[in-house]
């Protein structure tokens, strides 16, 4: 493609292009379990969740977790969710959005707080590596924001200008993430968001991803 002036966008993985929230909802169940907890709907997950994840435990205990806890329950969340992400496909119509985009002569990247390791050969599992710049993952421990790694993540792409980007995401962490490197953001209702929580962030906010391109290119014209 060259250098890419044109509009970027940087999407979301775990509960944006992937539709998981179903095995999501199941792993911290199991985690929640780990201690006793009661099981969520997915309704008052929605509600609940924030970042860092952490946070969103101490919302539901009245305590943030010890560090034994939160280790114990983050190792129960990825074993199961590794377990149950294979009943999980693709969002709605992504192969085609993507296509399209990449067609129109603009670029994408991916970044996600879920494992790299785990994120790439999934990714390439579904076919959609090739319309992307670059596909970051998590590297470190898991639970925090996004914010760092956006930085990282657009320096290492040549060309690629922030004021013409658009991050698509779930989460307000997302759009808190855009908004440290001076990207625009649009956030998506299908995964770990309310719709209230995620207007409550002052951005534009979609129930398809259809949408959210229609909005990322009319942020980034």
């Amino acid at each position: 493609m060259g250098m890419h002036r044109d509009a970027h966008i940087v999407w979301d993985w775990n509960g944006t292009l992937f539709h998981d929230v179903d095995a999501v909802i199941g792993a911290t169940n199991a985690a929640f379990a780990e201690l006793g907890l009661e099981p969520l709907t997915l309704e008052r997950y929605r509600e609940l969740y924030c970042v860092p994840v952490p946070k969103f435990y101490e919302r539901l205990m009245g305590r943030l977790p010890t560090e034994t806890e939160w280790e114990l329950m983050d190792a129960t969340f990825h074993r199961y969710y590794t377990e149950h992400r294979v009943r999980c496909a693709l969002a709605e119509g992504v192969a085609e959005l993507l296509a399209g985009w990449s067609s129109a002569g603009r670029s994408q990247s991916i970044l996600s707080m879920y494992g790299h390791e785990d994120l790439v050969p999934l990714v390439r599992g579904f076919g959609i590596e090739s319309h992307f710049l670059r596909v970051d993952g998590r590297t470190g421990p898991s639970g925090g924001g996004k914010s760092e790694h956006m930085a990282r993540h657009l320096g290492a792409l040549t060309g690629v200008d922030p004021a013409r980007t658009v991050v698509i995401g779930d989460a307000a962490d997302d759009a808190l993430a855009a908004r440290h490197v001076g990207a625009g953001a649009v956030l998506y209702t299908g995964g770990s968001h309310s719709r209230a929580s995620l207007e409550a962030v002052g951005v534009p906010v979609v129930d398809t991803l259809a949408e959210a391109v229609e909005e990322a290119e009319r942020l980034a014209a």
